[in-house]
């Protein structure tokens, strides 16, 4: 089953649930389930002439783990996979059958590889260079070490019925993605990753709203670091949970953008006030920060778009240092991010990775 939540999403929905039919696994093995939160009447009748299931919710607060509660509520467990994808999110044609390949496998949650849909702006640019180092490091990366990949809120699966039974218990705001980690990891689950599984996912087009969902993500960030560090140093000396315990630490880690500004403002300032080797040390550390960043960037990234794009990366540092002055209440309210990017729009090389030269 597939699941897609959407708020207020009607400019992008009808494109997502007809291309969401367009698998090579075949419509017969699975269900397009659209979660309709505050949807247009007339989108909703648009929806129910395709071959997909509408189910509709009001919620007075909105929030994503909600709205699949109140779907999952209203299906039967006649299904082994559960897909959760966000309501712009459009799946490359073998998705579910790379899907189903892992879960023959005995893996119990997988994360897909999201990558941009659309490069049409700096900050949409700087966006999905930043989510393909997220891919590469705590995901990718992560399951070189035999660590489990880090979830990203959409593009990802889970065993049907252990999900439904995990959603029951879960009631956030902001990231419920990084409950659902916590959750499994604490369990002893590994988390799979597919880095040939793609999931074509919208940018955000400009530095207002890539800061507004920055500032939601350090938020959600903050808060589980305060839930999860007590109780994964406990696991990691009583049951040796590595992975738990590594997931902790990963949410006091700073946004790349923000890591590499106060490395690179130590290293100004230790050079004006402070001995030469706390300078080298400051500086080492700039360096080394730029490096593992530079080498986690795909290569078809290295163009001219991105270096116009990182013209624009001052802005987007001041304004994330600004945000943090409202960071408390960020995971207290629904931030939606709008979608407008549809599947006919994408033009770039790389959403077609089949074809790429080898």
């Amino acid at each position: 089953m597939v699941l897609i939540p959407g708020y207020r999403e009607d400019a992008v929905i009808i494109d997502v649930a007809k291309e969401a039919l367009r698998q090579d696994y075949g419509t017969e093995n699975y269900d397009v389930v659209i979660i309709a939160d505050g949807f247009m009447p007339e989108t909703i009748e648009k929806l129910k002439k395709i071959n997909v299931r509408v189910v509709e919710v009001k919620l007075k607060y909105s929030t994503k783990s909600r709205a699949l509660n109140a779907a999952l509520a209203q299906t039967e467990d006649i299904y082994d996979v559960a897909v959760v994808l966000d309501a712009d999110n459009i799946m490359a044609k073998d998705f579910l059958t790379r899907i189903n390949t892992a879960f023959c496998n005995g893996y119990l949650a997988v994360q897909g590889h999201r990558v941009a849909k659309n490069l049409n702006t700096p900050f949409a640019i700087l966006d999905a260079v930043s989510e393909e180092m997220n891919n590469h490091i705590f995901r990718k990366g992560h399951r070189v070490l035999r660590l489990s990949s880090a979830l990203i809120g959409s593009a990802m699966a889970f065993d049907y019925r252990y999900f439904k039974k995990m959603m029951k218990e879960v009631e956030v705001v902001g990231g419920f993605d990084k409950e659902l980690e916590i959750r499994l990891l604490q369990k002893g689950h590994k988390i799979e990753y597919l880095p040939d599984a793609y999931v074509y996912d919208e940018k955000v087009p400009n530095a207002k709203v890539f800061t507004k969902q920055r500032r939601r993500w350090l938020s959600a960030q903050v808060h589980y670091f305060g839930k999860s560090f007590v109780p994964a140093l406990r696991d990691l000396f009583l049951k040796g949970n590595i992975d738990f315990f590594n997931k902790a630490l990963q949410f006091i880690l700073l946004p790349r953008i923000m890591l590499i500004s106060v490395l690179f403002l130590l290293s100004v300032i230790y050079f004006f006030a402070a001995p030469l080797s706390s300078f080298y040390m400051a500086l080492g550390l700039f360096i080394m920060g730029l490096l593992v960043f530079i080498l986690s960037i795909p290569r078809y990234f290295y163009n001219f778009r991105t270096l116009w794009a990182i013209t624009r990366l001052p802005v987007g540092i001041v304004m994330m240092f600004a945000s943090l002055l409202n960071l408390k209440e960020s995971n207290k309210e629904f931030l939606h991010t709008k979608h407008t990017y549809n599947a006919f729009q994408i033009k770039h090389p790389y959403f077609y990775p089949k074809n790429k030269k080898k």
